[in-house]
């Protein structure tokens, strides 16, 4: 969407395109929860109005002197703890291993929920876009965009979280028709750099998250990333070497995970060649980056290769180096060797909202690019996705590196 859009269009576009997501599904479909990690597609409609609802438009989410949804009470009093899903600050929250059980309210009600919310929320723009150059309002008018943007963010949770609760289904239904999503195969090469300092971080004009920021000076030893993302077949050959049966190749927390689990390729790898997609059982195809995979198996997949992961300062610097770089966005978020930690002079931002990024920077480590899953307009160069290294349901893939 063009940066020149009003907010207004904005807004439109991102709440229809989250219903878009889910037309076509039953009620049944969107109500089940899969695992701890995951949500109900019901429970990510609600979140995200709550998220406009409660830090946008109740009176506590902003002072009186730039309050302009005068008058707004909440939607339903108990919406506030069921839709909350980690913000101390806001109060008590129903258990997230428990968003299943919400069997009430009703897909119906929620639906409601979410046209009340937009309601107020286009009467709230228009008051912001009229007053466009006051100054005072533009907190509020970020904090609006910080609610867009938090909404993209859950359109890819949504559908990773459906293609896991359709996959142990017996029935393996299909989220979406049409073809599966090929790319292009790019030639296996190395983008080399010198050692030298580079500038890590969003520097210009446009949304960020906090996390992305301050732009800061890293200093890095000489190193290749490789022009690609591994794929299937290079995979499949690591796998067939006994790569999840020699211990040789894996971290050691890793090496647990694989016995613990029972893992022994990719997850929604299915024999006989097969795979589970957002298009149903489909064929693997040998020459197509690999998904679906854990920062452990990532990892092993490295060493077993004789490279390794690159860090996020490597990524970032070879994307800026290499614009065009193949297979960096809308394909697989891509494992990095970083921990997710702040940058220098990072601080969260004061109130609810500094719980979006800040108390998680710990256990967690860092991916670069964006998905297939990824809502049109939502990857930048500097996002970093992040996830503990075990998680998989996400399309996760990696990109190799290693020193000169």
């Amino acid at each position: 969407m063009s940066a020149s859009a009003t907010l207004a269009t904005r807004y439109d576009a991102v709440r229809r395109h989250t219903l878009a997501l889910v037309d076509g599904l039953y009620a049944e479909d969107l109500c089940v929860q899969s695992m701890p990690d995951a949500s109900p597609a019901k429970w990510h409609l609600a979140h995200t109005t709550w998220f406009f609802e409660t830090l946008v438009l109740l009176p506590q989410a902003e002072p009186a002197s730039t309050r302009l949804a005068q008058g707004y009470q909440a939607h339903h009093p108990l919406f506030q703890q069921l839709f909350n899903s980690y913000y101390e600050a806001l109060g008590p929250r129903h258990p997230r291993p428990q968003r299943g059980l919400l069997s009430r309210p009703t897909l119906r009600e929620v639906l409601a929920y979410r046209a009340s919310v937009d309601a107020a929320m286009h009467d709230l723009i228009g008051a912001l876009e009229s007053r466009s150059g006051d100054a005072a309002l533009a907190a509020l008018r970020d904090r609006v965009e910080l609610g867009l943007h938090h909404e993209q963010q859950h359109q890819e949770l949504l559908l990773t979280d459906l293609l896991h609760l359709f996959s142990l289904n017996p029935l393996r239904p299909s989220l979406r028709s049409g073809p599966l999503l090929r790319v292009d195969v790019a030639a296996t090469g190395w983008i080399e750099r010198a050692p030298g300092e580079v500038r890590i971080g969003h520097d210009g004009p446009g949304f960020a998250f906090d996390n992305e920021g301050p732009v800061h000076a890293v200093r890095l030893e000489a190193h290749a990333v490789s022009t690609r993302l591994v794929t299937q077949g290079e995979f499949q050959a690591f796998i067939d070497d006994g790569g999840y049966r020699r211990a040789a190749w894996w971290l050691s927390d890793g090496w647990a995970t694989v016995q613990a689990q029972g893992w022994e390729a990719p997850l929604h790898w299915l024999p006989e060649g097969q795979r589970y997609t957002l298009h149903g059982v489909q064929p693997r195809q040998a020459d197509q980056p690999v998904q679906h995979l854990s920062f452990y198996e990532a990892a092993a997949f490295a060493e077993w290769a004789g490279a390794r992961l690159p860090t996020e300062f490597e990524w970032e610097a070879a994307v800026r180096a290499q614009p065009t770089l193949a297979q960096a966005h809308g394909v697989a978020w891509q494992w990095t060797r970083s921990s997710y930690d702040p940058y220098p002079r990072f601080r969260p931002a004061a109130g609810a909202v500094g719980e979006y990024n800040g108390k998680f920077m710990v256990g967690q480590l860092v991916l670069r690019g964006s998905s297939l899953a990824t809502p049109p307009g939502h990857a930048r160069d500097s996002y970093r996705n992040f996830f503990p290294p075990a998680a998989r349901w996400q399309f996760t893939g990696l990109r190799l590196a290693k020193d000169l």
